[in-house]
């Protein structure tokens, strides 16, 4: 792979259904694999700047803002995990990127999941990030206090920066409904019927997807392998770019 260096402009459309809207951002280099990168609830593409700028040289990358987050406006109506899994689809199909390897971070691994479990034509590989929410701490209290616990522990402070920008973007209303339905969304049962090849990642830091709730993700994934990178949180581990896109981009090609 080659060294970090900011990528040229992307190039920016959007899929629109009625009032609820995906922006994409694609950076093409024909040929290379492509990856989908699907953000987490409260932020952006933009999460994934340091890591595109590791990749643009050898992947085809499609990054989207979901409806109420980033760039894209609230819709009338919050989505489901499954409801954005299928406006995604749509999107791709569009797109004609497809198949492609699917990341997800955080609520973004939630949605690349349902991706790959209802459109499987679509998606060759899914990678999840910090996938949330862990069963066991299925509430909203829970989950913010070890979203204090990770930032406590040392998240860089460019990460706390960009997250709170893009935290205040999305605003708390919107970001509310979106975290509900978040935490009603039961990865476990959406994990079996992924068919592709799986990659379970986390930060050896990260509070908010243990290490117990990886191992049980990789056991109920038919095809998965799990990796954990050390000195890094939950929002950190997407955020500095290194070693989460050379680890990507190794296992696709070794798969």
């Amino acid at each position: 792979m080659n060294a970090a260096h900011p990528p040229a402009p992307p190039r920016e459309s959007r899929f629109l259904d009625g009032d609820t809207a995906i922006h994409c951002f694609r950076w093409e280099r024909p040929g290379a694999p492509r990856l989908l990168l699907v953000h987490g609830i409260g932020l952006g593409h933009s999460v994934y700047d340091r890591f595109i700028g590791e990749i643009a040289a050898d992947a085809d990358v499609l990054a989207v803002d979901l409806p109420g987050f980033g760039s894209c406006p609230e819709p009338a109506i919050a989505l489901s995990i499954p409801e954005i899994a299928d406006l995604l689809a749509a999107a791709i199909t569009e797109a004609g990127v497809a198949p492609l390897t699917a990341v997800g971070h955080s609520m973004g691994a939630q949605v690349v999941a349902e991706l790959a479990a209802r459109h499987p034509e679509l998606v060759d590989r899914v990678v999840l990030i910090a996938a949330s929410v862990n069963p066991s701490e299925r509430s909203l209290w829970l989950q913010g206090l070890r979203m204090i616990q990770d930032i406590s522990e040392g998240e860089p402070r460019s990460v706390l920066t960009r997250s709170t920008r893009t935290y205040l973007q999305a605003g708390p209303r919107w970001f509310a409904k979106q975290l509900r339905l978040m935490l009603a969304h039961r990865l476990e049962d959406a994990l079996p019927r992924i068919e592709q090849p799986a990659l379970v990642l986390r930060g050896a830091r990260d509070r908010v997807s243990p290490r117990g709730w990886a191992v049980r993700m990789c056991g109920l994934l038919p095809r998965a392998e799990m990796q954990q990178i050390p000195d890094r949180g939950h929002e950190a581990l997407i955020s500095s770019g290194e070693p989460v896109a050379r680890i990507v981009l190794d296992w696709i090609r070794d798969a």
